[in-house]
């Protein structure tokens, strides 16, 4: 790998919050573009950090990507139960796509679950064009949880989202 993965600092919080709501704008996945209200929080990364841990992927003092680990249900939780992780807002810049960042950063994460004490389970929840991502999950062992799926917004809006999990 030519990236590191650690934690993010405090100075690269805006930098991560831009990267997360550009990939997320330019690969459409803000159903309500520029004015969708989700579009706050993927640029709020010091709340985020406040509440979990936000990875980065870095190479050169440049960030590449990031995502949020949050180690059990709490504030940041969306779908998280006791005894599971969550992993969120995973992002990677369109230049530094294809290197393995978003792996790394997913095995990161999972790396971080094992260590947690009581902690049996990693959950996630994705958009269905998040194709790559997908892929991700997949490679690294995680199945399609279809009865955990649910959505952020009221039901005539029809956005759901489909959530994963990998049993450690």
């Amino acid at each position: 790998m030519d990236f590191e993965i650690r934690q993010v600092a405090p100075a690269e919080h805006d930098a991560l919050g831009e990267l997360t709501a550009r990939a997320y704008l330019d690969d459409g996945l803000l159903d309500f573009g520029e004015s969708d209200p989700y579009l706050h929080e993927l640029k709020d990364v010091a709340k985020r950090a406040a509440a979990a841990e936000v990875l980065v992927a870095v190479a050169d003092e440049r960030v590449l990507g990031g995502l949020t680990f949050v180690p059990g249900p709490g504030p940041m939780a969306d779908i998280a139960r006791p005894g599971e992780a969550e992993i969120r807002m995973l992002a990677v810049g369109r230049a530094a796509r294809g290197r393995g960042v978003g792996e790394a950063l997913v095995r990161a994460c999972v790396e971080r679950a094992r260590a947690l004490e009581g902690c049996t389970t990693v959950v996630l929840s994705t958009q269905r064009t998040m194709r790559a991502a997908h892929r991700i999950y997949e490679r690294l062992g995680f199945a399609r949880t279809p009865e955990r799926d649910w959505s952020p917004l009221p039901e005539s809006l029809d956005i759901t989202l489909l959530t994963y999990q990998l049993t450690l």
